[in-house]
């Protein structure tokens, strides 16, 4: 599998990488950081991990003048999209795919042989992580018979490129927390390699579950539709700060009824408890990145009493914040102790 990028402007690719199609747990983890800046402001940075059979590619890009990106890769392979800016326009071959990327979406898609062409315009950061497998290296982290991705399954199983859904959707806050921990893994050797191996299954996973949602409830038409999700990404960007029923069908411009009925219907919960899964997962996140008091957390989730935060995280988890503190720092002592070891 060898996989290039390079820009229309100039003769060689930024990227260039070749691996291996084969799965093999026992390969080693290889990791390469490309940086260009030059005096024609050109930026361009690009992490890259490779193992046999798997290609992760995290790249930020920014110009001065418009530029034209071409990335190919010469074999068939299941790409993991996530894509992290807008106004991108794209070309791809033998895929039907949107004419202009949105920021924050996500997809997956399977290919005999990939070829895409980005028009980039000016000063506009662009960020975007592919994690690219083998057809091998994907079968060998999830069941090819789940009924998740059947027909995903049957269109490699026919060589069909073709995405798993029709349109790019919204990051939940599930798939950037991995995303994150992906690109502030710090870890070396064999421990990084099944870090990410684990964390790619993970964000597997979250990726077919979303995808593979039910369809919005056919009463329901695209521009209901459309104010729902504005209303879900609202609410994922400041969960702290969530406003009230009112408010928020003031926002989205969509009466009360239609806000509650519609966001159950579309996203298999009420406002109510989609606000509160958010804040528990923010709290999580800062328990496991910070060295923060119970109370903090509680505050910056949007509590102003540690009591009511301490009962709803105990309801979502199963036990107290207080417990998960102590039982975090305890495993990050012994994770701690195994690379000093090593």
């Amino acid at each position: 599998m060898k996989i290039t990028s390079k820009l229309s402007a100039h003769q060689e690719p930024f990227i260039n990488i070749e691996s291996s199609n084969h799965y093999d747990p026992k390969s080693i983890l290889k990791e390469e950081i490309i940086a260009i800046n030059n005096e024609n402001a050109e930026e361009i940075k690009s992490h890259i991990l490779t193992t046999d059979g798997m290609v992760l590619i995290d790249t930020q890009m920014y110009f001065s003048e418009p530029q034209i990106e071409v990335f190919e890769i010469n074999e068939e392979s299941v790409v993991m999209d996530f894509i992290s800016c807008n106004n991108v326009e794209t070309q791809i071959d033998q895929l039907e795919s949107e004419k202009y990327t949105k920021e924050n979406t996500h997809n997956i898609f399977y290919t005999t042989k990939f070829k895409a062409t980005f028009k980039i315009p000016a000063f506009e950061q662009i960020n975007y992580l592919s994690i690219i497998l083998s057809k091998e290296f994907y079968y060998n982290i999830i069941n090819e018979d789940w009924e998740l991705h059947e027909k995903f399954s049957k269109n490699i199983l026919f060589k069909k490129s073709g995405y798993l859904t029709s349109k790019y959707l919204p990051f939940t806050p599930a798939i950037q927390w991995i995303i994150s921990e992906i690109k502030n893994c710090n870890r070396d050797g064999a421990l990084k390699k099944m870090y990410i191996e684990t964390k790619i299954r993970e964000l597997l996973i979250h990726q077919l579950e979303t995808l593979n949602q039910p369809k919005p409830n056919e009463l329901i038409d695209e521009d209901e539709y459309s104010k729902l999700q504005e209303a879900k990404q609202i609410l994922e960007n400041d969960c702290a700060h969530a406003p009230t029923l009112t408010e928020l069908s003031r926002l989205i411009s969509l009466n009360e009824f239609k806000l509650k009925k519609g966001f159950k219907a579309c996203f298999g919960t009420t406002v109510k408890s989609y606000i509160i899964k958010l804040r528990m997962e923010r709290a999580k996140e800062l328990f496991q990145t910070k060295a923060a008091t119970v109370s903090e957390v509680a505050y910056k989730c949007g509590y102003k009493d540690v009591s009511h935060f301490s009962a709803a995280f105990k309801s979502f988890y199963g036990f107290s914040p207080q417990k998960f503190k102590i039982n975090w720092d305890i495993i990050q002592l012994w994770i701690t102790g195994l690379l000093l070891l090593a």
